[in-house]
């Protein structure tokens, strides 16, 4: 029985520990208590919360909600959850956010398209020069407000898939397309978003 407690205590303290990445001893990390989100993210209050498992995030037009990681992801890497655009049009996953550098996964109901770009985000300024950036692959999709969509984003081997409802497919290789090979991972509304069932885990 000790040795059972001492093994549950030693897992416990390797998922809370401060390792280079968001991987954890058991490869996969979901978001399901505040207070892991709170020691994991930085991100303001007001802005995004989490609430019997899903993660909402408010935003607007001016001024974009972001959340964003403390620890890197992994070399490779596998992202699954489920979104829904509340309000307005664009949500966005910010991947090896490095600086003020990120590569851009999003979708936006108003071009009605699933996106890769290369993104840049100052936090101390909401200049519209300073947030976004330009697309380099897309695909059409047809988006709607209020709507859950089924998000699968996997890196290996420098190459990045993104997948929405196992439908609508990109890919790229970070490589050749210039982007960031390392780095955070963070979430961007413009508006009002919801994200449920996050998991991130570790491939070989």
């Amino acid at each position: 029985m000790k040795i059972k407690h001492l093994t549950f205590l030693a897992s416990t303290m390797l998922l809370i520990s401060c390792s280079g990445t968001i991987s954890t001893a058991k490869k996969e990390y979901q978001i399901t208590k505040t207070a892991a989100l709170k020691s994991a993210w930085n991100f303001n209050p007001n802005e995004w919360r989490l609430q019997n498992d899903t993660l909402t995030g408010n935003g607007g037009p001016m001024h974009w909600g972001v959340i964003e990681s403390k620890k890197k992801l992994p070399k490779n890497y596998e992202i699954d959850f489920k979104v829904n655009i509340v309000k307005e049009s664009l949500f966005e996953v910010m991947l090896h956010i490095d600086q003020e550098n990120y590569i851009r996964t999003y979708l936006y109901t108003i071009d009605q398209n699933i996106v890769i770009g290369r993104g840049a985000y100052n936090k101390n300024s909401d200049e519209y020069s300073k947030r976004g950036g330009p697309t380099l692959f897309k695909k059409p999709m047809q988006l709607e407000n209020n709507k859950w969509y089924a998000v699968k984003i996997r890196v290996s081997n420098n190459q990045l898939y993104f997948t929405v409802n196992n439908q609508t497919f990109l890919e790229c290789s970070i490589e050749k397309s210039n982007l960031n090979q390392q780095g955070k991972l963070g979430f961007i509304t413009n508006g009002h978003a919801k994200i449920s069932q996050l998991t991130i885990k570790t491939i070989p």
